[in-house]
């Protein structure tokens, strides 16, 4: 079936689950499958995307239930991913990604994971003076959502934080920018507009926030997800800067959730994910997979009153309709 679960080498819940959203895609091992091989043996150990693609290969062709990550993980130690220790799997999805991205020596290989994953934004600022505005595009890996607004208020579904997100926001007091057509400081509108979205596209829930005594904070309220996202039906044409055609392509079906139980010093990951050619959901739990159903993945839209039950913290969509 493809679902093979990772051995847990010490606190490595984490990069499990963040590895097997990575080899479950058929889009990305489609690009890993195609690398440079290293020469040498100590550019092999070194080598990211090659570890990547043995473990890929240990996973497909043996008959166990479980591999051992350890030489990637050992691997990724040489880049400062330190081993035995918890991570934050929106970091380390960040870190991983860029190490692939940095070490893949085809060109064309790299365009083709940068279009895989890459969001484009156009951020505007308008002086609210004299109406000057200044346009700057940018990309990001992630959309990262936060699940309370400015009053911390509960943000009640994903739909309310996506629209959160872009929503524009007033630049006042001791937040004013420096306008060079006024001369001085003035108010002005910060603005988001979306561009592009990728093939596959990651969703970071900004559960983990600071508390003034500089404590950090699970939010695990009630938060659901749809399986189906169309970003036509929650973003008004004022939020977006794309033609049509790009915006034909923004209907999505969820492929995987990257959950965390527990608390921020003492945590758990484990991966949801939808297998692309089965179509069926499987829970990846280190060594432990087995197949479970929608009903399951909605068990981790969070409760208030179960901070150590399952909550979603990274949630990764598919095009439906690709171009």
């Amino acid at each position: 079936t493809g679902a093979v679960g990772l051995y847990n080498i010490g606190q490595s819940c984490c990069l499990n689950s963040v590895l097997q959203v990575f080899l479950m895609n058929i889009h990305f091992t489609g690009i890993l499958r195609r690398i440079t091989v290293p020469r040498c043996a100590v550019q092999k150990r070194k080598n990211v995307p090659y570890q990547m693609l043995l473990l890929l290969e240990e996973m497909q062709c043996g008959k166990r239930k479980a591999v051992s990550p350890v030489d990637l993980a050992c691997c990724l130690s040489a880049y400062r991913v330190k081993l035995f220790v918890q991570h934050d799997a929106a970091q380390l999805f960040l870190t991983l990604w860029n190490l692939i991205k940095r070490q893949m020596k085809k060109p064309e290989l790299v365009e083709e994971l940068s279009y895989l994953y890459t969001i484009c934004v156009q951020e505007h600022l308008a002086c609210q003076k004299c109406s000057s505005e200044t346009k700057r595009n940018s990309s990001m890996l992630t959309l990262p959502l936060p699940v309370l607004d400015s009053n911390s208020h509960m943000l009640k579904t994903l739909e309310d934080c996506l629209q959160y997100f872009f929503r524009p926001e007033e630049l006042t007091d001791h937040n004013m920018c420096f306008c060079e057509q006024c001369g001085r400081k003035t108010p002005f509108l910060q603005s988001m507009k979306l561009v592009h979205l990728p093939q596959t596209l990651t969703i970071h829930l900004k559960r983990f926030c600071f508390e003034k005594s500089a404590y950090v904070h699970k939010l695990s309220h009630y938060l659901p997800f749809p399986q189906d996202l169309d970003f036509n039906a929650i973003l008004t044409e004022n939020q977006c800067q794309a033609d049509d055609n790009e915006k034909a392509a923004w209907q999505y079906e969820l492929f995987a959730v990257v959950a965390h139980s527990g608390s921020t010093s003492c945590g758990h990951y484990c991966a949801y994910i939808r297998s692309l050619t089965e179509c069926k959901w499987y829970c990846f739990n280190d060594s432990e997979v087995c197949q479970v159903w929608w009903d399951d993945v909605k068990c981790t839209y969070g409760h208030f009153k179960l901070h150590w039950g399952e909550t979603a913290y990274l949630l990764i969509y598919m095009k439906k309709h690709p171009q």
